[in-house]
């Protein structure tokens, strides 16, 4: 249940000053406070919606807000409406109805269900994510681009869904984020390309250097957009000092590890990108001669390999869909790590060059320490075809939002180039 008051802090606050930003009543971009400008303006909000004007985010007025979050809203078609009318009241285009709604044929007749789509850019970059937030995004970029599949292929340690999206058809291009907590900022870039891609499609035009359509008919993008949404969560702030949660997590930090910045484990203290059995029992070898022998913030192995359900359901995903490439996002490095031990796939260091050349980032062999039982190091031991590790950005974890244009643009290239790649364009 979610209740926010006068007073609270955290990625919800931001969440919910963002819709009201987008909604007309907050002059202010985010900034996390729940102050008195944020209640003023949900106060007006909630007495334009005929709600309890009490000035306490609960679930019904979260339950109004929540499509200037996820994007969209949902109409019944009245006698006499038509797309261009529906657009102009939302302040939407035809364009975007049209898409939203491939079903309705040239206008909506009476009493059918509309999607209507905001203007918005969903994936923003100017909040904290969280599962929640990105929840709400990935349902509404399948609202909007009903091309895109929306899935869920598993749940974390605390049953949240892990979420996938889909696009395009063909060989299949794999794509994950956020293995580790402290890391999240590669969440808001994935779903950020997606909505560029998708975007692109709809209207005819280019992704990168690439044709969006040509792409999608001949490539299918798959995407794991937040692997540890537990995690994220801690780090940003959803589970607060006093909940049993980060009460729980700080117990198992007996390092010096800056606490919940420095989070990232699962909920569970398990380092998910060491948890796959691709050399397991030497990353575990290593990890233990460092101390790392319980559940802890960073670099516990887990009891045995695919011990983490988040970890599990990934190498499940994989196993049922022949990827023919993938890329891991991580942060920071401005580094591309491309093989596992003498492993190297066919033209694998070929496309790492490919992806240094578009991105700048510099491609490398990956450190000792850090070089077993990650998902790149599985997918390439497993299926030996090309698996790439990509730290992004540089800087101490977690990177700031300030950081993610840059580091959205430099990996632009990459993404669409692995879909050209996989699509067979020159």
């Amino acid at each position: 249940m979610i209740l926010i008051r006068y007073g609270d802090r955290g990625p919800y606050v931001e969440m919910m000053q963002l819709a009201l930003y987008r909604a007309g009543y907050l002059d202010e971009k985010p900034d996390g406070v729940f102050g008195d400008e944020t209640r003023r303006a949900l106060v007006f909000f909630q007495r334009d919606y005929r709600l309890s004007a009490d000035g306490v985010m609960g679930e019904k007025t979260f339950g109004e807000l929540r499509q200037y979050i996820s994007g969209y809203r949902y109409l019944r078609a009245a006698r006499g409406d038509s797309f261009e009318s529906i657009a102009k009241y939302y302040n939407t285009t035809v364009e975007a109805l049209r898409t939203a709604n491939p079903s309705l044929g040239e206008e909506p007749k009476e009493g059918q269900r509309v999607t209507v789509p905001y203007r918005f850019t969903l994936s923003t970059s100017e909040i904290s994510y969280s599962a929640l937030l990105t929840a709400l995004i990935t349902e509404g970029l399948a609202a909007r681009y009903p091309f895109i599949g929306r899935f869920s292929y598993g749940k974390s340690v605390l049953g949240r869904e892990l979420y996938g999206l889909r696009i395009g058809k063909g060989e299949k291009v794999f794509v994950n984020a956020s293995h580790h907590a402290n890391e999240w900022i590669t969440t808001p870039v994935v779903l950020r390309f997606i909505e560029n891609y998708a975007e692109a499609v709809s209207k005819g035009g280019e992704i990168g250097v690439y044709g969006a359509k040509e792409l999608f008919e001949k490539a299918e993008l798959v995407t794991a957009p937040l692997v540890n949404p537990d995690g994220v969560d801690l780090v940003t702030g959803v589970f607060g000092k006093g909940s049993p949660v980060y009460k729980r997590c700080e117990a198992m930090n007996k390092f010096d590890i800056s606490f919940p910045k420095g989070w990232k484990a699962n909920i569970a203290g398990t380092d998910l990108n060491l948890n796959y059995p691709a050399g397991w029992e030497k990353a575990k070898e290593i990890k233990y001669a460092l101390g790392f022998t319980s559940p802890s913030p960073r670099d516990f192995v887990g009891d045995y390999p695919l011990s983490a359900p988040e970890s599990r359901a990934l190498a499940a995903l994989t196993e049922r869909s022949d990827f023919a490439l993938t890329l891991s996002y991580h942060t920071q490095g401005k580094t591309i790590y491309w093989k596992y031990l003498d492993r190297v796939p066919p033209y694998s260091e070929k496309i790492a060059k490919f992806f240094s050349d578009v991105s700048g980032y510099k491609y490398e062999e990956t450190p000792t320490e850090s070089g077993y039982a990650g998902y790149k190091d599985w997918f390439i031991d497993k299926y030996f075809r090309p698996g790439y590790t990509i730290e992004a950005g540089e800087g101490e974890n977690p990177l700031p939002l300030a950081q993610f244009d840059e580091i959205y643009n430099d990996n632009e290239g990459i993404l669409s180039g692995a879909l050209a790649l996989a699509a067979g364009a020159k």
